[in-house]
């Protein structure tokens, strides 16, 4: 066994010593897989720019966020801390948080589509450009997108903004609350169509890490 081995595995003792240090620690993990691959040389204290660019950070940040929005969903707290009345509240903003985790899962994958497509470099120069949460503009690298598979992401969009951090959008943007039953009402969305297109959608970055590259 390669003395890193060990390093590489999940490790919640090592969450529980140094939460933050272990949040923070994917990179120094990836460096350790590589170097027991034998297709690195020994790592650095701390990553550069372009070590944090790297296409495997962002598509396995995404899946992260993925598994972290599908235990949310399988889940149904009974609130039991909070007064009756307010549990279904509750219980909905449970379920926002959860779709603020796919968004922002969907985006972070579709950055790394941008990454992977573009290169590193050209994601550097363009950076700014990239750093929304628009993930109809975002996901412009993926085929065949339907006028539904757009309001669905037009509609998370609005999750990973503020419906899944916070009750209100802010008085300025207030007209946001009714655009997602807009959008909700006028496409008839299940949950059955969000995940499956969340699916298809982490399914086109497989292709084209396979390197398929229409992602077709």
């Amino acid at each position: 066994m390669h003395p890193l081995e060990p390093l590489v595995h999940p490790n919640r003792n090592a969450f529980a010593a140094d939460p933050f240090g272990y949040g923070a620690s994917a990179w120094h993990k990836w460096e350790n897989a590589c170097l027991v691959a034998g297709v690195r040389k020994p790592m650095k204290e701390m990553p550069t720019d372009d070590d944090l660019k790297s296409p495997i950070l962002w598509l396995c940040h995404a899946q992260a966020l993925t598994e972290a929005a599908i235990h949310l969903v399988r889940t149904e707290p009974n609130f039991e801390s909070m007064p009756v009345p307010v549990r279904g509240v509750c219980d909905c903003q449970f379920i926002a948080t959860a779709l603020m985790l796919v968004g922002y899962s969907l985006e972070v994958c579709l950055k790394g589509f941008i990454i992977i497509k573009h290169g590193v470099e050209s994601y550097k120069e363009n950076e700014k450009a990239h750093r929304h949460h628009e993930l109809v503009k975002l996901a412009e690298l993926v085929p065949g997108l339907t006028e539904k598979d757009k309001a669905i992401l037009m509609a998370l969009t609005h999750f990973t903004k503020w419906a899944g951090r916070y009750p209100d959008p802010g008085t300025k943007y207030f007209s946001h609350t009714a655009e997602i039953f807009r959008l909700s009402e006028t496409h008839k969305i299940t949950a059955g169509e969000l995940f499956r297109l969340a699916a298809r959608i982490m399914g086109v970055a497989k292709k084209l890490v396979e390197g398929d590259e229409n992602g077709s």
